[in-house]
């Protein structure tokens, strides 16, 4: 069995940052990179069932981005796993979520996996997308916000609870091949050790292009994107007044404000 866990390197903002000349997005010297919260739990599930069975299971580390996106494997790796994938050119550059998930799709498919982990969002743009549209590039079941796992080796099926509206929390049992994605809180990601982290440094990553995976220009990109950013930039912030005084006197400003902002003399 082959579980498939595809990672992110997400930017995380400085306290003061500029946005790009073209406006679509932050400067990256403003940007600092770390491994995607919700990744870290995917990658620590699959890491539980590797250690519960043992060499039954492998499981495989795939970033999708540029050169620094391998920090991101090599974390992974100093905690499990024996190799990693990471694919990019600059064709890619731009690709958004349904984008990435046919690169994600194509990897799935070149690694005969049996199943894909992904987190169930990404903390630097939320669209919470990737996952579910790699499910529906592949043909494969899919789960959202799953926040509990039961799965044996050889079963044609998984059974998982995923989170619900409300607080409330369903469980069914999902055929396999499938695309899970997992919610924060499902286990404890673990600390890598020392010796795994110099081990890390040692372990094979591979490195493709869109081209391996039988991938066109036209695939990838903006221009095999359904989406693109047009602009980005810093809200107006609004300013907050404590009204005090008597309930008489909180009511009259009130009137005041309301009549400020409707231009009313």
């Amino acid at each position: 069995m082959k579980i498939l866990v595809p990672i992110k390197q997400v930017g995380v903002l400085d306290e003061d940052f500029e946005i790009r000349d073209d406006g679509r997005d932050v400067d990256l010297d403003y940007l600092d990179f770390e491994l995607n919260e919700w990744d870290d739990y995917s990658w620590e599930e699959a890491l539980r069932l590797q250690e519960e069975f043992g060499d039954a299971v492998e499981i495989v580390p795939l970033a999708v981005g540029p050169e620094e996106a391998e920090e991101g494997l090599r974390k992974c790796l100093a905690k499990g796993g024996e190799r990693g994938i990471r694919v990019w050119d600059d064709a890619m550059q731009g690709s958004d979520p349904m984008a990435v998930a046919r690169v994600i799709a194509k990897v799935a498919e070149r690694e005969q996996a049996d199943m894909v982990f992904a987190g169930a969002l990404a903390s630097d743009h939320g669209f919470a997308q990737t996952g579910v549209s790699v499910a529906a590039q592949l043909g494969w079941s899919q789960v959202a916000v799953v926040s509990k796992l039961d799965y044996q080796p050889g079963d044609n099926s998984v059974k998982v609870n995923r989170e619900l509206e409300g607080g409330l929390e369903e469980v069914l049992s999902v055929q396999t091949p499938a695309v899970l994605t997992i919610q924060l809180g499902i286990n404890e990601p673990r600390y890598a050790s020392l010796r795994g982290i110099k081990q890390a440094k040692a372990k094979p990553v591979e490195e493709l292009s869109h081209g391996d995976l039988g991938l066109s220009d036209e695939d990838v990109g903006e221009a095999g994107s359904a989406s693109r950013v047009r602009r980005m930039y810093l809200p107006e912030k609004g300013q907050a007044e404590l009204i005090e005084g008597t309930p008489a006197e909180q009511a009259e400003r009130l009137v005041e404000i309301i009549n400020e902002l409707k231009g009313v003399a």
